[in-house]
């Protein structure tokens, strides 16, 4: 099941027991409701990623701009279905363990283009650029590559695709449109082919690694998460939540753009697909607070573990989460168009892009709150 269809069903089922009295739910259901639902979310990622990764070797075997334009769609599909499981970070995870983490790999940004190809004014720079320095182009050396000497240093992941597929964003009014002619024609139209290719191969065997992790009746990380203390376990999915509400999305994802009025540290500039990337980590917050997740896998989510000991401050938490979300969705398309030089904050784009922020804070309260109500402590930026 899409992220979409599961919005759809969220949408038709919330809202019908508010006054429904509160269930005693089991802990240890919620924490493996939570677990089902990860591996279930990272499976539908990797799903759209290989049906991505197809479309650019169709585009690669036979360049035109009607293939550009379907592997570019297939990126949009994929990353739409990725959001969401961005709220499964911040406690040590498989994504994000501090010796075999995947996250820098699989999104970091922001990204530096010259580090990667031309850019205007700059027609020779970046790896593709560079046979003499590096007359390869493999997986193992865009890995090797990624992030050294500077976090601009980005070389793999979401964003070096979508660099590569759309080109820098010059256009105030859209997105990059990098011709099809730089993979069959240009300069070193070759090496930005298979750039293009290992880049898209690695983001799948890095979901590959996300969909290991998480397999059930396996040795693996869910096995280790399935035999933590319940309370131990949802402290992790309280964690995941509450940072991804404030600290990365309200914080570095939006409130820095916001105030420094910079597209460079937009998140997904060079296809203007922001508000997407920000609807969808909301989505995930909301998510794992319901207990419903892609894949058809449903059960007791937080929210259901939180009216077992306070309906009131529960109902707080959906609505809350449910504005947030709400919100997020009214902001206009393009996101760069509100971070201008000269757009008044009063704008109604620019004013909306706040509204979601303090939103997503005032949710974050709530958040921890009622994690504290659960005796369950968790530190959130």
């Amino acid at each position: 099941m899409s992220v979409v269809a599961v919005l759809m069903l969220l949408a038709a089922g919330c809202g019908n027991n508010d006054d429904s009295p509160s269930v005693e739910v089991s802990r240890q259901d919620a924490a493996a409701t939570y677990a089902a639902g990860v591996h279930s979310a990272y499976a539908s990622s990797l799903h759209s990623a290989a049906a991505m990764a197809a479309a650019i070797d169709a585009f690669l075997a036979s360049p035109s701009e009607a293939a550009m334009q379907a592997a570019r769609q297939a990126w949009l599909v994929a990353r739409a279905d990725y959001g969401p499981t961005e709220v499964f970070r911040f406690y040590g995870g498989p994504i994000d363990d501090e010796e075999t983490g995947t996250e820098g790999l699989i999104n970091a940004w922001p990204l530096d283009e010259a580090y990667i190809d031309y850019v205007e004014g700059n027609p020779n720079a970046g790896i593709v650029n560079d046979p003499a320095g590096y007359p390869e182009i493999t997986a193992d050396l865009i890995v090797e590559l990624n992030e050294a000497g500077g976090e601009a240093n980005v070389s793999t992941g979401w964003h070096a695709i979508e660099f590569l597929l759309w080109g820098q964003d010059l256009d105030p009014d859209g997105p990059g449109d990098r011709p099809a002619s730089d993979y069959t024609t240009a300069p070193n139209a070759d090496r930005r082919g298979q750039y293009l290719r290992v880049a898209s191969d690695q983001l799948v065997a890095h979901l590959e690694e996300l969909v290991a992790a998480w397999t059930p009746g396996r040795s693996n990380y869910r096995s280790s998460f399935e035999a933590l203390d319940p309370d131990e376990a949802l402290r992790l999915a309280f964690t995941g939540i509450g940072e991804m509400s404030r600290g990365e999305l309200a914080g570095e994802r939006m409130t820095v753009a916001y105030e420094v009025r910079s597209q460079e540290d937009e998140h997904s500039c060079f296809s203007d697909n922001t508000t997407v990337d920000i609807v969808g980590n909301a989505f995930g917050v909301e998510m794992v607070l319901l207990g419903s997740y892609p894949g058809g896998v449903s059960g007791p989510g937080l929210l259901d573990v939180i009216a077992s000991e306070d309906a009131a401050l529960a109902q707080q938490l959906r609505s809350e989460v449910s504005a947030s979300v709400n919100n997020a969705r009214l902001i206009p398309a393009p996101f760069d168009q509100h971070l201008r030089d000269g757009v008044s904050d009063r704008d109604p784009g620019r004013a909306q892009v706040l509204t979601t922020i303090e939103a997503l804070e005032t949710q974050t309260d709530t958040i921890v709150a009622a994690a504290e109500k659960l005796g369950i402590a968790i530190n959130v930026s």
